[in-house]
């Protein structure tokens, strides 16, 4: 049907034909469409006055008309015709039933409110269902909207209206509430973020601290060996240039000196390697003490003080920020160790000296010698720099206070003389009466 009302309508107006009628060149125009397009062919033609030109819409080929115009042409009495029929045909029938072929629907069913037809109501489903004329029940229920309406009291319209008040106020306070939590959650977890990098920088700057130890104790002793490095290739070059000295009494002066550079060079002492440690290390420490750690008592989450030692303790440090030890060296772990012995040996040594002083003043003076010659040679025969340093110092001491038992010794040796010469005094006196 599309087709065909395409065929039937006009190129000009784009409806269906009207009173088609047909041009000399056998297209088919509407004829007040042909004489809109004629009347404005005659105003801008200069064409004979007893023809009348106009150009086709379709082929665009100028064709002439009698005087009479578009009356003249002849009708195109077939296409009028089928346009006719289309148009009849086109107009809308009573609706029919779908279920009954060409049944139409001329019956209301008011149980489910519908059309239907006759044999839906004596044998299809509709039957029994109480019927009506469509148009007595549209009189019938025409008033109904208005006694609906009238229903409507404002009473109820109140209600409504408080009733959505109320429900926009409370959105508005959820709301309200959703924006605190939101603002409240938000300053929890920057809190958080904000304690979390302060034990980050903290902990970085223990690590800093750390790298800044290990430099101090390693950058000399590196630029030392460099030193020797730059010094021993000085001698290789120098050694190299005595070589290629041809006179005699230059190249024995050179040799001299090279001599002695290389002397001094094999003397000087190399530095001694440290082997240093870092603890705790950081993985072990984190997971020791941090996963215990709450949000709570993020405050006082554990940052360890960083120590750099040539002998560890094997342990995993758990100093904290309020209680860190300062950092104890092996050296002062090693004299922790000795200092109990030690002041044992020396009070013993003291009371020996006294007592050996007391018997014999010269006598004891040697004996506190000896006993001095036999510390240090103790000392020489221990391991290691740390305990020779001790020793050395504890000789010192006993040095010094070797000295001064031997005035003591000299003096009770002359208090002594006195005594003994008061008591003969005194007893040639007694015998004397």
């Amino acid at each position: 049907m599309d087709s065909l009302e395409e065929d039937l309508t006009c190129s000009v107006c784009y409806s269906l034909f009207s009173d088609p009628r047909v041009l000399p060149c056998s297209h088919t125009f509407c004829k007040s469409c042909l004489e809109n397009l004629l009347q404005v062919s005659t105003n801008y033609s200069i064409w004979r006055p007893l023809r009348l030109p106009i150009k086709c819409p379709h082929c665009r080929s100028v064709v002439e008309l009698p005087p009479s115009g578009v009356d003249a042409l002849p009708s195109n009495v077939s296409l009028r015709a089928i346009v006719e029929k289309y148009q009849r045909d086109s107009e809308p029938r009573a609706p029919s039933c779908q279920e009954h072929c060409r049944q139409p629907l001329n019956m209301y069913c008011i149980q489910d409110r519908q059309l239907i037809c006759g044999l839906c109501l004596t044998v299809g489903q509709h039957h029994g269902h109480p019927i009506d004329d469509l148009q007595a029940a549209f009189v019938r229920e025409k008033p109904t909207p208005a006694l609906l309406l009238a229903r409507l009291s404002e009473q109820k319209w109140s209600q409504v209206c408080e009733l959505g008040e109320q429900l926009e106020q409370e959105k508005a306070r959820c709301d309200a509430l959703l924006r605190q939590d939101r603002q409240e959650v938000n300053q929890f977890f920057v809190s958080l973020e904000e304690v979390l990098a302060r034990k980050k920088q903290e902990y970085l700057e223990a690590l800093s601290e750390a790298a800044a130890e290990v430099a101090v104790t390693y950058d000399p002793l590196i630029h030392r060996v460099k030193e020797l490095q730059e010094e021993q290739l000085d001698l290789v070059s120098l050694g190299s240039s005595v070589e290629e000295e041809d006179s005699p009494l230059v190249f024995l002066e050179k040799v001299h000196q090279f001599r002695d550079r290389v002397e001094k060079f094999i003397r000087t002492p190399l530095p001694s390697g440290i082997n240093l440690s870092v603890t705790p290390r950081a993985a072990a420490y984190l997971q020791q003490n941090w996963p215990a750690v709450t949000i709570s008592s993020l405050e006082q989450a554990p940052v360890p003080k960083l120590r750099c030692c040539t002998r560890c303790d094997g342990g995993i440090g758990t100093e904290t920020e309020a209680e860190a030890e300062p950092p104890v060296t092996a050296a002062w772990d090693r004299w922790r160790q000795l200092r109990p012995t030690a002041s044992v040996a020396l009070l013993g040594l003291l009371l020996l000296l006294l007592a050996a002083l007391w018997a014999n003043p010269v006598g004891g003076a040697s004996l506190g010698f000896s006993l001095l010659s036999r510390l240090s040679q103790l000392a020489q025969s221990l391991s290691g720099s740390l305990v020779t340093s001790v020793w050395d110092t504890m000789e010192a001491e006993c040095a010094a206070m070797g000295a001064a038992v031997q005035r003591w010794g000299s003096q009770l040796s002359v208090l002594r003389d006195r005594v003994v010469q008061q008591v003969a005094a005194l007893f040639k006196t007694s015998t004397s009466r």
